[in-house]
């Protein structure tokens, strides 16, 4: 199974620091947020990445290169102007082939083990999503499940984490290097019943403001 990062986005929220440096270029613990990713990635065997960029790309690939020094082969799939989850995905698919593929948030940080996401996407289901408690930025949660099926309607709603495993036809209508948002195709997808989920309680943190990057590198520095 193939994975890919995002890392088009412009990180609008943590300026000045994206103003000169892309968001998954921002360390902790002394390094960047995307290679935490990569390591993790190709420790749990994913060895074929996919990365798409847009706002100061040219950082990401002169950091990152082909992948040899984790032990992955890194492909790019660079946008002009950056094309929403869901475009930016659509704009890769000739990278990420005909199968299901992992999807993960360059902006985020988890210790996640990708491994048991492998085979979470059985036929017909279009979508498996990795849901997580409410972080206090996100009270009102995203969707709510019934059984292993996630739903847009119900009480007890869930955060999507910025996880998920997908299958290229979710994004079949979609028309390449136009912007889409992904929330739309996963809740028609979800009226079908074609949306699963799983509930992860270990660690996890989004970092979209200069706030919550500085706390969770305090959080290094003191270990």
């Amino acid at each position: 199974m193939k994975a890919m990062i995002l890392a088009a986005g412009r990180g609008e929220r943590m300026r000045p620091l994206t103003d000169h440096t892309p968001k998954p270029l921002l360390k902790i613990g002394g390094k960047p947020l995307i290679e935490w990713h990569i390591e993790r990635l190709s420790k749990t065997g994913f060895n074929e990445i996919v990365i798409n960029h847009a706002h100061l790309g040219e950082q990401i690939e002169a950091y990152l290169g082909d992948g040899s020094t984790w032990n992955v082969s890194i492909q790019y799939s660079p946008e002009k102007v950056a094309l929403e989850t869901a475009g930016g995905i659509a704009n890769a698919l000739s990278l990420l082939g005909n199968t299901p593929f992992l999807v993960v948030n360059g902006d985020t940080f988890t210790d996640i083990d990708f491994s048991q996401l492998r085979e979470a996407l059985p036929p017909p289901n279009l979508a498996h999503l990795v849901m997580i408690d409410n972080p206090p930025q996100h009270l009102n949660g995203d969707f709510s499940s019934q059984g292993n099926k996630l739903t847009v309607d119900g009480d007890n709603k869930l955060t999507f984490s910025g996880i998920g495993v997908y299958h290229p036809l979710l994004f079949k209508e979609l028309e390449l290097g136009k912007a889409a948002k992904l929330s739309p195709l996963l809740k028609a997808a979800m009226l079908n019943g074609l949306v699963t989920g799983q509930h992860y309680r270990g660690m996890w943190h989004d970092i979209g403001t200069p706030e919550r990057l500085n706390s969770l590198c305090e959080t290094f520095s003191s270990r």
